[in-house]
């Protein structure tokens, strides 16, 4: 069993536009509503992949409710969301049909309160020991401490459990320090950590600040992984066009599924990437173009070098 954490769960509305025209009034042609936030994307993928997946995090009102409802048609996922007196947030992505850009509004999150923190981090600790491993994915919702993550990092070490890290800013900052199996930043989060916009030298810093590994999502190129074991790059065959919204979750699904299989890193990456461009091609966040993923998972390039015993 793997546990996806998401502190700041959402409803994900995704509105679908012939063209999208600042200062007009739009048709829209299609909505779908799906349960969100980055944990609760990679747990979806991973159950497709086949894995059995607990979601935890927060929920709350009548938009808490329609996640947990929708999660109960999820096979193989078990909710252990925590509830909460505020809101669960609402995301909103305009598909632009014409150009297949996407243009993504977050809502903020509920007000979690001291009270509300603690019984999180109680039914989290129960959680923990008896999973494979743990992905503690996005944002801090209001009133939840910055330092969150690093705490429920050290929480998953002492137990034994590896843990991966997808997360940005102060949080990031301070959760790599707590030394997490992974840690997968992309560009920018990995510049905004250490500094440095050179991807490679920018990937060993993050190292040196205490993350195990460091896998870079650098976009449309792939990811860069810098490991004990190794380093390398892993690229697809070719661009892909679509909505990119959710590619990075199921990257994440990609590594956690591969780590819990031990495989080698270059098979985890060739996964990570192949899944990461297939759920660019489909409709929403959480959902993977499968046939895509097939035909491009022997097609990712991967190159690099094993490190030296």
């Amino acid at each position: 069993m793997i546990l996806t954490v998401t502190l700041n769960t959402a409803l994900d509305i995704t509105y679908r536009v012939p063209s999208l025209r600042p200062h007009s009034s739009h048709r829209i042609t299609e909505v779908t509503e799906r349960p969100g936030g980055k944990g609760v994307n990679v747990a979806r993928v991973l159950a497709a992949l086949g894995h059995e997946v607990t979601v935890t995090g927060f929920m709350g009102g009548a938009t808490g409710r329609a996640v947990r409802e929708q999660l109960t048609a999820v096979p193989r996922l078990v909710d252990a969301l925590v509830p909460v007196g505020g809101q669960t947030r609402r995301t909103i992505a305009v598909v632009d049909e014409t150009t297949g850009d996407t243009t993504q509004l977050n809502e903020p999150g509920p007000t979690v309160t001291p009270a509300e923190w603690s019984a999180f981090q109680e039914a989290y600790e129960d959680l923990v020991p008896s999973m494979s491993a743990v992905a503690l994915c996005g944002s801090l919702p209001p009133g939840v401490p910055v330092g969150a993550y690093a705490g429920l990092v050290r929480t998953a070490r002492a137990a034994g459990v590896p843990v991966l890290l997808d997360t940005s800013g102060e949080p990031l900052r301070r959760g790599v320090a707590a030394r997490p199996d992974v840690v997968k930043p992309n560009a920018d989060e990995l510049a905004e950590l250490t500094g440095s916009h050179e991807p490679s030298r920018a990937t060993q810093d993050a190292r040196r600040r205490g993350a195990h590994a460091v896998v870079a999502s650098l976009g449309s190129e792939g990811l860069l992984a810098v490991t004990p074991e190794g380093r390398w790059r892993a690229a697809p065959p070719a661009r892909v066009h679509g909505n990119p919204t959710g590619a990075g979750d199921s990257a994440v699904a990609g590594l956690l599924s591969g780590l819990v299989e031990r495989l080698p890193w270059p098979d985890r990456l060739a996964r990570a990437v192949a899944l990461s461009a297939a759920t660019v091609l489909a409709p929403v966040a959480g959902e993977f173009d499968r046939a895509a993923y097939e035909e491009l998972l022997g097609r990712v390039a991967v190159t690099g070098e094993v490190s030296a015993a």
